[in-house]
């Protein structure tokens, strides 16, 4: 793959790139209508083939926040069409590399050294390339190390870059209103926070800690004397990424095993921890020879408020989502109504999120679940489509809810799709068993 002696860092010229992407999108939909014209069989399959292509290759040389948004779109399976999901999961793991110079000036101006004399021995060419960083292979006193560097200009970026997708990403999830800053400030808050690799190595290490008592589960080791604001070395972690091991795996008791770890590794962070890693996508997951789960990159770690988490968890009780008083109670709590809705807006989001709450916490209304159920996710798929289409939503003001649905929410629609890819039946509140070992 080629790789990139320099990254568009001012606002003027990552707007210009995204500008030119525009004309390229405009351009497809000319192509599409006039096709349309002569052939009105014609599908957005090929249009959505060739505008997926074309986002990807522009924001891929930006890297940064413009592509970390593509990365996260890319786990709405239920929400983007298909070519959208398989061109943006790229991101995750897949992307031109910074050149061997460029990586070279990154270690000079954090490190006052180059690479080659901070470690025995230093790989420059990137073995694995993403939105905010790439990771390169390392010896030092031989240990194998996994170093990651920021691409450069990444953090100053975000603002002006989430300013830019902020009105394709309003359009795409009806947000309107003028309270709608909240959730950018959100997603914009926790993008800071994962261009901050001191955080980030502090929560690795806190939640590596924390959980390193759960079964089948290992993660690295991290070197905070070789690590700073913009370079994290870790431990070299062995092992399949998550998503090739789905498509080979023939064994269910692997599958079985590797989701029970990984249920109960987010069970426990949310339930006990109060703070989760948000960030479920498969190229922060590796199987190891063992058949064990392998977590790396804590840099997105969503903080889990009481006043958020109390509600939150009381909407999975099937007795509370069938009593309309308490479920009407919870809904004001979680700001998903508001005091100022009319009785037919109070009466449409009574209505929509009982129908959502009631199939999507079914997991939860079990002793264990199978998350291969097709059942299961095809009525997922169909709600997401029916309300999609559904021009009585369109009317209304579409964002609702507390700011800390967005993260939430996001971490378990990765994990059970995570799940759904193993086709993993899991232990449901297996993970209580740890709590109580753990205090």
């Amino acid at each position: 793959m080629k790789t990139l002696d320099s990254i568009p860092t001012g606002k003027i010229s990552r707007a210009t790139q995204l500008v030119k992407t525009g004309v390229k999108v405009g351009g497809n939909y000319l192509k599409y209508y006039g096709e349309k014209l002569v052939d009105g069989t014609t599908s957005k399959d090929k249009l959505n083939q060739e505008n997926a292509a074309d986002i990807y290759d522009g924001l891929k040389n930006l890297k940064g926040s413009a592509l970390k948004v593509a990365q996260m779109l890319s786990m709405e399976k239920n929400i983007m069409p298909k070519a959208y999901v398989e061109k943006f999961s790229l991101a995750q793991f897949s992307v031109p590399p910074l050149s061997a110079p460029l990586v070279r000036r990154t270690f000079l101006r954090y490190f006052g050294m180059s690479p080659d004399k901070l470690y025995d021995d230093f790989n420059a060419q990137s073995v694995a390339a993403a939105s905010i960083g790439q990771v390169h292979e390392a010896y030092k006193d031989q240990k194998k190390l996994a170093v990651k560097i920021q691409y450069p200009g990444v953090a100053e970026s975000i603002s002006s870059d989430l300013a830019l997708v902020k009105p394709v990403a309003m359009k795409m999830f009806n947000i309107k209103g003028r309270d709608s800053e909240k959730y950018f400030k959100e997603v914009e808050g926790k993008l800071i926070e994962e261009t901050d690799y001191i955080l980030e190595v502090q929560q690795s290490k806190q939640i590596t800690e924390s959980c390193a008592h759960i079964p089948n589960l290992t993660f690295p080791e991290y070197y905070q004397d070789l690590s700073n604001e913009k370079i994290i070395t870790m431990d070299w972690m062995e092992g399949q990424h998550l998503s090739e091991f789905t498509k080979s795996n023939q064994d269910p008791e692997k599958a079985n095993k590797l989701g029970q770890a990984l249920w109960d590794f987010y069970m426990y962070q949310m339930h006990v921890l109060k703070k989760v890693h948000a960030d479920p996508h498969p190229g922060n997951f590796l199987v190891s020879e063992e058949g064990t789960l392998i977590a790396i990159d804590f840099g997105c770690i969503k903080e889990v408020p009481e006043e958020f988490y109390t509600p939150y968890f009381e909407l999975a009780v099937p007795e509370n989502i069938d009593n309309p008083n308490i479920f009407l109670e919870k809904l004001y709590q979680l700001e998903i109504l508001k005091a100022s809705d009319s009785e037919a807006e109070t009466e449409f989001f009574s209505e929509l999120f009982h129908e959502m709450l009631s199939l999507f916490t079914q997991p939860f209304h079990h002793e264990r679940f199978d998350f291969s159920d097709k059942n299961f996710f095809g009525k997922i798929a169909e709600m997401s489509d029916k309300y999609s289409k559904d021009p009585e939503l369109r009317k209304m003001n579409g964002n609702r809810g507390s700011k800390h649905f967005l993260y939430i929410n996001r971490t378990f629609f990765g994990l059970y799709n995570l799940l759904n890819d193993l086709g993993a039946d899991v232990v449901i509140n297996q993970y209580k068993e740890y709590s109580t070992s753990k205090l």
